[in-house]
């Protein structure tokens, strides 16, 4: 089995897709106390419950029973925060990796550098590679020539944002993945393998297949009890208005550009409000930290169940959880699907291990040849018809009344 270092482990989605992909967790680091109640509730991996700075490298290696270079590959993705340190690389200064007030990326470089895993990934939000806005990136790169300039390694970093849909999770979700070896050798990220289906009519020579759908994940799954089903009904001043939102759309519906009625100005709210999963479609971005109106919700017109959220996140089946809806949310919202990881693993055994993978991808849902009708769609309820009118869209980017506002707080402050 190989070994893999787990830092920032959450609840453990890039472990479970290593894990599928023939690896076993020697360590895992996490802080939340929740998520790693959770992963000792399914898993026996050894878990250290702390802040990445306030462990040493040494710590992690006596917890995995492991020496200076002999894990197989470190994994993890450092939550996304303002890099404070990043002018310490980008102008040149010298590497602060043992700076006691050092943020989460440079936590992962230190371990790096100290570990000196055979291999790394690093995962994070796309928008670290955004252009011009991509100093957490530059960051991590010039953090990784240092590290070989101080230890003697060669990691070569390749780095690619990916659409998770693209590669059979339904679900779309993007990612940027960072992947080095420790011998220099280039990684070259698989090509996607799943497209639109529009896309692939034009296309009669594509070897993708059509993207993975909700109801290719969820089709199986019996409904919740009735016990369950109580608390997944959604409140609040929304909730009896989704049974009027046809699968796949939102509250654009209720505008005077779409197909139910003008409750609402068009673009005058943030698109996963009353959002709705549709069969036909791979889900929208499960979100760690929804409102009580914020979406994705099931075609049902309620919450997702926990076994619903971890099929979209391609999570093995079984898993348990003891937390509450708020904690459970979250924990699953930041995680990373495991069949994405499961299929990266794959990808660094062969290329960079030596370690060819047998058999196929054991995360990837089924593809359901029969899919069922779209629910029907209920009338909107008396109680929101004072909302009917006439309704101004949203006037654009940078011209709205939070946009002004911050705006004049801003001229204000100067």
């Amino acid at each position: 089995m190989l070994k893999t270092i787990s830092l920032f482990s959450g609840i453990g989605g890039l472990d479970f897709g290593f894990e599928a992909a023939g690896f076993g967790t020697a360590v895992a680091l996490e802080l939340d106390r929740t998520s790693c109640r959770t992963i000792r509730l399914n898993r026996d991996w050894p878990v250290i419950e702390a802040d990445i700075n306030n462990v040493s490298s040494h710590q992690i290696l006596a917890a995995g029973n492991l020496q200076v270079g002999e894990a197989d590959v470190l994994i993890g993705g450092p939550p996304c925060q303002p890099f404070s340190k990043a002018g310490y690389w980008t102008r040149g200064d010298s590497l602060r990796l043992n700076d006691p007030r050092a943020d989460t990326l440079t936590g992962y470089l230190r371990v790096l550098r100290d570990t000196q895993p055979r291999a790394f990934l690093l995962e994070n939000v796309g928008g670290l590679a955004y252009a011009g806005k991509d100093e957490g990136l530059q960051y991590i790169l010039k953090g990784i020539e240092q590290i070989n300039l101080e230890v003697g390694t060669r990691y070569q970093v390749s780095w690619k944002v990916i659409n998770c849909a693209e590669y059979g999770v339904p679900q779309a979700r993007e990612r940027v993945f960072l992947v080095g070896s420790r011998e220099g050798r280039e990684f070259r990220f698989p090509e996607p393998t799943h497209a639109k289906p529009e896309l692939l009519k034009s296309d009669l020579f594509s070897l993708r297949e059509p993207f993975r759908t909700a109801w290719d994940a969820l089709g199986d799954l019996p409904p919740p009890s009735a016990q369950e089903l109580s608390t997944l009904r959604p409140g609040g001043k929304w909730g009896e208005l989704l049974p009027s939102i046809p699968e796949g759309q939102n509250y654009l519906w209720h505008t005077d550009r779409g197909g139910g009625q003008p409750l609402f100005g068009w673009r005058t709210r943030y698109w996963s409000f009353l959002l709705k999963l549709s069969k036909q479609l791979p889900s929208w971005t499960v979100q760690a930290q929804p409102g009580s109106a914020i979406g994705p919700f099931h075609w049902d017109s309620r919450r997702l169940s926990f076994a619903e959220l971890c099929r979209l996140q391609t999570f093995p089946d079984g898993l348990l959880v003891d937390c509450g809806r708020t904690e459970m949310q979250r924990m699953l919202g930041n995680a990373v699907p495991s069949l994405i990881a499961e299929i990266l693993g794959r990808e660094i055994r062969a290329q960079l291990l030596d370690s060819s993978p047998t058999g196929g991808l054991t995360l990837l849902p089924p593809r359901r040849k029969t899919v069922p009708s779209p629910e029907l769609v209920a009338p909107v309820p008396e109680k929101y018809h004072e909302l009917l009118g006439v309704h101004l869209a949203h006037p654009g980017t940078g011209k709205g009344n939070t946009a002004k506002l911050r705006a004049s707080v801003q001229s204000s402050d100067a």
